[in-house]
């Protein structure tokens, strides 16, 4: 289950959220597939333990109202880390506790060794992660996950972008979210998409933020997918 557009309560709280605690910015802003994008969202911002523990009260419900089915968490260096723990906490406070695990980009060589911390990879895993751009920390989860023993089951995510992925430098006609669930087979859930913050920003135009959604909407138009 993805994030409803339009009228999803949760998405326009957590783009409020965003908006407020200088995570979600308008402006010109290069992303990595070399795109001058509209906006952009970093959730590295979320920077302080109160931010932290709203986004994952956030995901938490996404999760939970997604009706995803999983054993544990698995957060991906380094921003799935701080994520995975964040949103193990709140989950367990609302009565469900899951074991968590994360891992490093360089093998440790002493110790317990290995790349992979926290509890053993059981069952169905359910990866969270900030946003999705290319795919690619997906499929490196999905590997780890899979050399454990485990099953890579599902991915929460915080903002889906709903725009072409890039391959090889050349546009595709699917999103990486659209990829990691219709070709990996994982289910993918996202506290809001695109079309949320559109919807927001619509809503808004007689404010401070008035112009950016003509903005936005012409860098959906012209890279946006078809859902």
């Amino acid at each position: 289950m993805v994030a409803g557009g339009g009228e999803d309560r949760l998405a326009q709280e957590f783009v409020q959220f965003a908006v407020d605690s200088g995570v979600l910015r308008f402006g010109q802003f290069k992303t990595k597939a070399g795109r001058l994008s509209p906006y952009f969202f970093n959730a590295g911002l979320f920077d302080d333990g109160a931010k932290l523990g709203r986004l994952a009260q956030f995901y938490a419900r996404r999760i939970i109202d997604s009706g995803i089915e999983f054993d544990m968490i698995f957060g991906p260096a380094y921003k799935g880390i701080a994520l995975a723990a964040a949103v193990a906490i709140e989950l367990a406070r609302l009565g469900r506790n899951v074991p968590y695990a994360y891992n490093r980009k360089e093998a440790k060589d002493h110790g317990e060794g290995g790349t992979l911390v926290g509890a053993p990879l059981r069952g169905k895993v359910l990866i969270v992660d900030d946003v999705m751009s290319a795919g690619t920390a997906a499929r490196e989860s999905i590997a780890l996950i899979r050399a454990a023993g485990a099953v890579p089951h599902a991915v929460a995510i915080a903002l889906d972008r709903q725009e072409k992925a890039t391959e090889q430098g050349v546009d595709v006609d699917h999103s990486a979210v659209q990829y990691v669930r219709d070709k990996l087979g994982l289910a993918v859930c996202a506290i809001a998409r695109l079309a949320d913050l559109l919807h927001y920003l619509e809503l808004h135009q007689g404010g401070e933020l008035g112009g950016h959604h003509a903005q936005v909407l012409a860098y959906r138009e012209r890279y946006g997918v078809q859902e």
